[in-house]
């Protein structure tokens, strides 16, 4: 093989190393997206990052001690053209999270709906576009 040849297959085959993570994405795979669950807590902390938002509950235990609770939610891109901001839950907001479980037990999920203390269902989704 000449050098030309070896350098082009080189140079294509870096090509199609580099090309490949696009397509990568992780999916859902980690929870029972099937399943809805519903918990109450308070909030301890709020994760405005990408690419997804977790939001984290310490919730009663039902033993009278407390459980601290992960769930992961959509990326904020999606989420601030629904209303949602970085700084719309504080430490010590009592919320109500239904969520997909995770598959393995852990106290995680994956958020499916929010609701504040008042009742009020945050929109989760965002309008549709015309």
């Amino acid at each position: 093989m000449s050098l030309r040849s070896i350098t082009l297959s080189l140079l294509l085959g870096f090509a199609l190393i580099c090309a490949t993570p696009a397509y990568s994405h992780h999916s859902n795979v980690a929870f029972e997206t099937q399943k809805i669950s519903e918990v109450k807590g308070t909030v301890t902390e709020w994760k405005w990052i990408n690419p997804h938002t977790w939001l984290y509950l310490s919730v009663d235990d039902g033993k009278g001690g407390k459980t601290e609770w992960a769930f992961e939610g959509r990326s904020p891109g999606l989420l601030s053209r629904t209303g949602w901001s970085a700084k719309m839950f504080k430490k010590g907001d009592v919320l109500t999270i239904h969520y997909s479980p995770a598959k393995d037990g852990s106290k995680t999920g994956l958020i499916a709906r929010v609701t504040l203390a008042d009742g009020t269902i945050l929109p989760y989704t965002p309008p549709a576009t015309q």
